[in-house]
């Protein structure tokens, strides 16, 4: 190899070797921590439709048990998750009793609330047990956590065996068997 040649070679390494940097690299500046918030519920507009032969139906059911069943012509629900509130037109709601009575009650309108954990049935409400009690008043709220009915306005109340009880108001389980009237 020439003289030249070799100071070419030299250049070239020089070169080469130049390109590394046996310095650890500097850090960057860590961006200041903020707090993270967590993302509000979006809030949702949710309608629907059902036809005579396919009505729109909700079912609750937990641990295997179904705790009632809604069916209606129509639904509106506003809200977020875990707190919609959905009103049910021309509705039809079937109760279960844990004992395996049930309360079959229909109305104009249906509200289910999540955040009160309830559903009002509201407009002239007319129900019947299994056992053959009817039961009628102008609005009636389950109470899911409780497992309880209230029902207010012109209650009227009659029972297979001839018994008949109106009322202004009254407070019960499902199957109408614990009942206070006022």
């Amino acid at each position: 190899m020439t003289r030249a040649a070799r100071w070419w070679s030299a250049c070239l390494l020089a070169a080469l070797f130049a390109g590394c940097n046996p310095q650890a690299p500097r850090s960057a500046p860590t961006p200041s921590a903020t707090p993270v918030r967590a993302a509000a519920p979006l809030p949702l507009h949710i309608t629907g439709h059902g036809t005579p032969t396919r009505p729109v139906r909700e079912t609750l059911q937990i641990n295997n048990r179904i705790e009632y069943e809604l069916e209606s012509k129509s639904f509106e629900s506003n809200g977020a998750q875990g707190k919609a509130r959905a009103v049910f037109r021309d509705a039809r709601v079937t109760f279960y009793d844990p004992k395996g009575t049930k309360l079959t009650a229909t109305a104009p309108q249906a509200i289910v609330d999540e955040g009160t954990n309830s559903v009002t049935m509201i407009g002239g409400v007319r129900a019947k047990t299994n056992t053959g009690m009817t039961l009628s008043c102008a609005q009636l709220i389950y109470d899911h956590a409780a497992g309880t009915l209230r029902g207010s306005g012109n209650v009227s109340i009659a029972e297979p065996n001839g018994f008949r009880g109106t009322g202004s108001s009254f407070d019960s389980d499902i199957s109408l068997s614990h009942m206070r009237m006022q």
